[in-house]
């Protein structure tokens, strides 16, 4: 059984829960990052109870290692705050719907789970630990939206542009989640760029399908048959190299989501875009038509005046996030 020394000092825990990996560390109610980054592989298809004692062994990782400040000082959790893959109820912490990534992870109620595990450790003298959940690209954009690139915005879009593309909503200061949990979610938006590709989820006709990165290299393959190109990185390489068919599948992904960040931008008028994930960190190549579709969409009064920016926290951003949220949602703070 896990066990927890005496504390010293407190702090939040921000954890961010992927596919691939898990990650966590110390946070100061102000955002400040108190401690190293700690992390380890994401049991994700040893069942829900692996999952939620893999998350505990962690956060009570973090705490026993102590802050940069004072460490091996154990230190007391104000709270734990979680950004998970898959559509959360921030309300209970419980995983609404996920896909297959992370193997029976629908229905897990991942905050009762991780409170009663840190509870039995001893964490906080025993007493119930204030646990709170979100999806993790909510958790990355509330760190973005109160720290980086949104810092100072009142509202937000953000969207992350990845191994899929995801997004979220903050208005008046905070994430707006939607009646189903899923504000944001632009992957899954019409495109007519998709209209003859089959999306991630099963249907056809969605942004994901040729926006994001996995996708990019599918349809390089799919026009030219080279099976060694297997990343959205490689496709743009080759672009850049001269290569024309690379330069228009990847200008084709950044204009079909450039059109998606317009419509939803149409609707919210929101202070700033914020660019998230893999295809972020791209050149002139993306960006480009990226930025020149979206003003092109958009009536002049909100195209001369938004901010389209690239994140800037990395991979703090949903542990910042995350712990910001727990932190705002705590029933009584000290």
């Amino acid at each position: 059984m896990l066990t927890a020394p005496a504390p010293a000092s407190t702090a939040l825990v921000g954890v961010d829960l992927g596919g691939t990996k898990i990650a966590a560390a110390l946070v100061g109610p102000d955002g400040a990052v108190l401690g190293p980054l700690r992390s380890r592989p994401t049991p994700a298809h040893d069942g829900p109870a692996a999952m939620l004692d893999a998350i505990a062994a962690l956060v009570l990782e973090v705490l026993q290692q102590g802050t940069s400040q004072d460490p091996g000082a154990p230190v007391r959790p104000l709270a734990v705050g979680i950004g998970s893959a898959g559509v959360i109820d921030p309300r209970t912490g419980t995983v609404v719907s996920a896909t297959d990534a992370i193997t029976g992870w629908p229905g897990t109620a991942v905050a009762a789970g991780v409170c009663q595990r840190l509870q039995e450790a001893g964490v906080n003298d025993g007493v119930p630990l204030h646990v709170h959940v979100d999806n993790d690209v909510n958790a990355y954009a509330a760190g973005e939206a109160w720290l980086g690139a949104g810092a100072g915005a009142d509202s937000a879009l953000v969207v992350a542009v990845g191994t899929g593309v995801g997004g979220a909503v903050v208005l008046g200061g905070r994430l707006h989640h939607g009646a189903h949990f899923l504000a944001g979610e632009m992957g899954h938006m019409p495109s007519g760029a998709a209209a003859q590709e089959t999306c991630t989820c099963g249907r056809p006709g969605h942004l994901e399908a040729v926006a994001a990165g996995p996708q990019i290299a599918r349809r390089y393959r799919e026009a030219t048959g080279a099976a060694q190109v297997t990343t959205a990185l490689q496709v743009e390489r080759l672009a850049e190299a001269g290569d024309a068919t690379a330069k228009r599948v990847y200008q084709e992904a950044a204009v079909a989501l450039g059109q998606a960040v317009a419509a939803v931008v149409t609707v919210l008028d929101p202070h700033k875009v914020i660019v998230s994930g893999g295809l972020a960190r791209s050149g002139e190549l993306w960006w480009g038509p990226l930025r020149q579709t979206v003003r092109r969409e958009l009536v002049d009064l909100v195209a001369q005046d938004l901010e389209l920016v690239p994140a800037v926290l990395g991979t703090n951003a949903p542990i910042i996030g995350a712990a910001h949220e727990a932190w705002l949602t705590l029933p009584s703070r000290p």
